[in-house]
């Protein structure tokens, strides 16, 4: 039986006030998504001087003012954070919205933003396997009566984290690497991403997903399979390539990559049918980025439109 579509929606944060953050999420709130998300950079991304609102500090305080959409980072990287201290985090925000964290981990990859703030940034391999001692460390602080883990980059010796939350919060684990990030996925993640940057390559990192799945001895149908992407939604045809005209011009490789070939983008049908798509490769839920200045607007015709084709 396949999975319901599930709809989340990122929350402005670079160039934003906490005011525009807050609107928003009240407003996605009420329009009934699933999920609300922030970028886990500490430097706006890609130019660092541009402002930025840090991840969980910000979702701290949209789970004080929202009711119902679960709260998420895409994604966490090792490094910036003790993971038994984020863990104590997490479970804390987890007090505030009960069931609503989803803690999205990955390797991280914006090199400045580690170096420049002090942050130890090693290659891909030794970010691969902190990034696995983190899970492991984060589980055991939400689960375990006093915590305990060696690893080679995190550990913890029977470190107590109270008021645990009252179920482990979902893990979301996000990054295109077929091999090493994938596996780690399948022995851990609720839910794997697929970056924006890797949209046009889908099916094949699918099924590389399910192939690591299945080494693990895991069914691949109990992970989901989650894309980031920008939609570029318009009232009809001539709006929505307009839109997409605009998008182009502003997002680079790292989310607008094969965004006209791949993308979801167009009227509210031509929307339909993108999602159509990615559902047809196993995707049943979507990390969007709306295009627009304030994407209460294009969040609000989504919703109106295309949302009850999927309920």
């Amino acid at each position: 039986m396949s999975r319901p579509v599930r709809f989340g929606v990122t929350l402005p944060q670079i160039k934003r006030t906490w005011q525009e953050a807050r609107d928003a999420a009240v407003e996605f709130d009420r329009l009934g998504y699933d999920s609300l998300w922030v970028c886990d950079h500490l430097y706006g991304v890609p130019a660092p001087q541009l402002p930025i609102l840090e991840a969980w500090t910000q979702l701290a305080a949209i789970a004080a003012v929202t009711d119902q959409a679960k709260l998420g980072t895409l994604v966490t990287p090792p490094f910036f954070r003790n993971p038994a201290v984020l863990a104590k985090q997490i479970a804390t925000i987890e007090q505030i919205a009960p069931g609503r964290t989803i803690a999205g981990l990955g390797a991280g990859w914006f090199k400045p933003e580690f170096e420049q703030t002090g942050c130890d940034f090693p290659d891909t391999r030794d970010r691969l396997a902190a990034l696995e001692d983190m899970v492991e460390v984060m589980k055991r602080m939400w689960t375990d009566e006093k915590a305990t883990y060696e690893g080679r980059f995190y550990s913890v010796n029977e470190a107590i984290c109270e008021p645990k939350p009252a179920k482990k919060p979902e893990i979301l684990i996000g990054g295109g690497g077929e091999k090493v990030t994938m596996a780690i996925a399948a022995r851990h993640a609720d839910t794997w991403n697929n970056m924006a940057v890797f949209q046009a390559q889908l099916a094949q990192k699918v099924e590389a997903l399910n192939k690591r799945c299945e080494e693990a001895g895991r069914d691949p149908a109990s992970i989901e399979k989650s894309q980031q992407c920008v939609v570029v939604i318009g009232e009809d045809d001539d709006a929505g390539q307009a839109g997409l005209e605009k998008a182009k011009k502003i997002y680079g490789g790292h989310m607008g990559g094969a965004l006209e070939e791949h993308g979801i983008w167009g009227s509210p049908e031509r929307v339909i049918e993108g999602i159509e798509r990615h559902r047809a490769l196993g995707v049943s839920f979507f990390v969007m980025e709306f295009f627009g200045r304030d994407t209460r607007a294009p969040a609000q015709l989504f919703a109106e439109t295309v949302m009850p084709v999927f309920s």
